[in-house]
Order: structure tokens, then C-alpha cells, then sequence
């Protein structure tokens, strides 16, 4: 398992110009990590960040977009998997943190947690490619090839559960 803050700086040292979008719970931990805020948007609307993701990529063509999305904001949005593949952004980088829980509810297990593939079912949506990673290592050591796949590419990271409550601290740049 992967601690998303790790998986993060694993990307800064690869992000160049790329405009970073964050969902949910890895708001928190995105903006925690980064320096400049220059190139980066919170969505705090769950379910909406790989939609958002899509426009900002079809606006931006010769800009690498990135999004951060949970396990359970894609399973709330499985259209948007379909849509993706769909326009086929060559530039958009699908992000799925998959800790099995709705982490900004309070931790309530996802449909199913442990049992469904998100890179099949973008695979079969027609994503150009996908990768899993359950290691900061193969992470750390591929994100370079990763990023340099034509998309869009689904990434998804099992990573360690991070229990955030909105209600004390909403989501949002820090």
C-alpha cells in the first residue's frame, strides 16, 4: 500500500507545466505537498473531478492534465469512464486513489472495496492505457514512462486509508 503524500512528490519531481486537479481527500494531502498553486484546482465536488479533468484536457491539448480521484468519487461517476475514452484526450492522466472507503464521509467502505478492477472497467471503457501500482517504489521508478503514454492512461494506486473530516476542515487549497 501507498501513502498518497508519498505518491505526490513522486509525481513533482515529473509535473513540469501540468495542471494538477485534486478531489476530495487528496486536496488535503495535494496541497500539502506542493509549493506553487499556480497550476493546480481543488474539486471539492465529489464525483466531478475526472469530468472537470476532461474539459480542463480538451481546453488545454499541448498541457498535460492530471487529476487525483478517489475510488469512490469514480464509482460515482462510472460515465465519466466512458466519456473519457470516448474524446480520447491523448494529454489526461486519470489518477484513482483506491483506499476501498469514502474517506471524506467517514471512512464507510465503497460497493464491493477489494473486488472491483478499475483498470478493467477503464480498459473496457476504452482508456489507451492503464497501470496499477500497490508499491512507492514501482511508482516512483515508472511514473516517468507512465506520463510519457498517450492517453487517456487510468493510474490506480492502492493506497493506505486517510480518514478526512470535511465537516472540521473543508476541502480546499491550505
Amino acid at each position: 500500500m501507498i501513502e498518497m503524500r508519498d505518491a505526490m512528490r513522486a509525481l513533482l519531481r515529473h509535473r513540469g507545466e501540468d495542471v494538477v486537479l485534486a478531489t476530495e481527500t487528496s486536496i488535503y494531502a495535494w496541497f500539502d505537498v506542493i509549493d506553487d498553486e499556480a497550476m493546480d484546482l481543488p474539486i471539492s465536488t465529489m464525483s466531478k473531478g475526472s469530468s472537470v479533468a476532461l474539459g480542463m484536457a480538451l481546453a488545454q491539448p499541448h498541457r498535460r492534465v492530471i487529476v487525483w480521484d478517489g475510488d469512490g468519487c469514480v464509482l460515482m461517476n462510472l460515465g465519466s469512464l466512458v466519456t473519457i475514452a470516448g474524446k480520447a484526450p491523448s494529454n489526461l492522466y486519470h489518477i484513482v486513489l483506491d483506499n476501498g472507503m469514502y474517506a471524506m464521509t467517514g471512512g464507510q467502505p465503497v460497493p464491493n472495496a477489494g473486488d472491483v478492477s478499475y483498470t478493467e472497467l477503464a480498459r473496457s471503457a476504452g482508456y489507451a492505457k492503464t497501470f496499477e501500482f500497490d508499491n512507492i517504489e514501482d511508482w516512483s521508478t515508472t511514473i516517468g514512462k507512465v506520463l510519457n503514454e498517450k492517453g487517456p492512461v487510468l493510474i490506480v494506486m492502492k493506497t493506505l486509508p486517510e480518514i478526512t473530516d470535511w465537516r472540521v476542515s473543508p476541502p480546499g487549497p491550505v
